[in-house]
């Protein structure tokens, strides 16, 4: 059992691997913890004149394949130890992408939606000042992750540009494309995973132009699924869902309709010509391919073996319990693990810190390209590890990423 803390989730997933991998104990050790770790507080003038203190938290996790990299999430439930967990799956999900970088995250706690504009400039401004000499283009690059938007993350990089005395474009990843970002960035997580979902099809005999889509969480990466599910494969979706509820539709919903309602009304709920119905619900649907793009913890022992998708692809982070996975496994549910589904955010995030490094910068259809090579590829190198030693797909996903890192610490002589 995990008693709700993600981060030991996050253990208990590389303990299962260190099993499989036969792991020495001191390199166990090393991997089970982050390496560093930054706790910040934050004095903010408030637009009423009086000063807030809000606490952040940056965590590098491990550096043996290069620098780190991870998003940076504003939060009023932020946790130091969601941070940890976070920042463990990036250095997995860096490595099984086979990427020259390690895994970070960051957090402030604090609720953006209740805070102007100024309010909000200043608190990200405050951050890198307190963080400077953490990060940097070869330390440790952020990202825009939960309720952070390029416009911030081109706050920071100022911020640091003006401390450095000089433009650091290579320091922020997800920044506005006039200012050193990626084309290709904004749907990068969505299209990542979509690219996963093409191939498995393959392995669950599925026929995308047939098949039905139920999606949790309608944000960013949720909208943008439902989107390209659409266009690209022609499939249906049939359901989506927000922190206030859930709609079902039998006969398929237009994901442009459905986000102009949420972004009138605030929800998707109350979505004419379509049912009420629960994120729980959502989950137990009858469909093809379920993705769960919000929250952690949402596929737990206690409705895992109602789950009736033949896929799930994980687009959130840490949907799934080891005590649900083992349940899915058994059951025959084919999981594309998150770290591997929702990878095409860091992937295109570095092929920005690449452009930005030459100063050149590619069109759509090559970081397309380079995104879909990367996640077939690393989509089957995960199935035939799955097949070799018969294990999840996430252990396999663990095997993979976990053991290359060994593999750069040793190198490194850290172990």
């Amino acid at each position: 059992m995990t008693n709700n803390n993600i981060f030991k989730i996050a253990q208990l997933q590389l303990d299962r691997c260190a099993k499989t991998l036969h792991l020495e104990q001191n390199i166990h050790e090393l991997l089970r913890v982050p390496m560093r770790e930054l706790h910040v507080s934050l004095p903010v003038r408030m637009d009423n004149g009086t000063v807030r203190i809000f606490r952040g938290f940056r965590v590098q996790y491990n550096d043996a394949k290069g620098p780190t990299k991870g998003g940076l999430r504003f939060h009023p439930d932020e946790t130091i130890d969601t941070v940890r967990a976070l920042a463990a799956w990036m250095t997995w999900k860096c490595s099984l992408m086979d990427l020259p970088l390690g895994g970070a995250k960051g957090g402030i706690i604090c609720n953006p939606k209740e805070l102007s504009l100024i309010e909000l400039e200043q608190l990200s401004r405050a951050y890198i000042r307190s963080i400077y000499n953490f990060i940097g283009p070869n330390k440790d690059i952020p990202a825009p992750d939960v309720y952070t938007t390029p416009q911030i993350m081109a706050w920071m990089m100022d911020e640091y540009s003006t401390i450095a005395g000089e433009n650091k474009f290579g320091v922020i990843t997800g920044k506005p494309i006039p200012l050193g970002g990626s084309i290709g960035r904004g749907d990068a997580t969505a299209r990542g995973g979509i690219y996963t979902i093409k191939e498995a099809v393959r392995e669950c005999d599925i026929d995308l132009e047939k098949a039905t889509f139920a999606i949790q969480g309608y944000g960013n990466a949720g909208y943008y699924a439902a989107h390209l599910a659409k266009a690209i494969f022609g499939s249906k979706i049939v359901a989506v869902s927000d922190s206030q509820g859930g709609i079902y539709c039998e006969r398929g919903l237009d994901p442009e309709v459905v986000l102009e309602h949420k972004n009138r009304t605030g929800s998707v709920i109350d979505m004419p010509d379509a049912d009420t119905i629960s994120n729980e619900e959502l989950l137990e649907l009858n469909v093809d391919i379920l993705i769960p793009s919000a929250l952690e913890e949402q596929i737990t022992e206690t409705n895992a073996s109602n789950i009736r998708a033949k896929i799930v692809a994980e687009l959130a982070n840490g949907p799934t319990t080891p005590e649900a996975d083992d349940i899915l496994y058994n059951n025959g549910i084919h999981v594309i693990p998150d770290f591997l589904c929702n990878a095409g955010g860091v992937t295109v995030s570095y092929l920005e810190m690449v452009q930005n490094a030459s100063i050149y910068y590619w069109d759509e259809a090559q970081v397309y390209d380079i995104l879909s090579k990367r996640m077939k590829s690393s989509y089957y190198t995960v199935l035939n590890t799955s097949k070799k030693y018969k294990i999840s797909m996430r252990e396999a996903a663990y095997v993979v990423a976990v053991g290359r890192v060994v593999e750069a610490m040793k190198l490194r002589g850290w172990v």
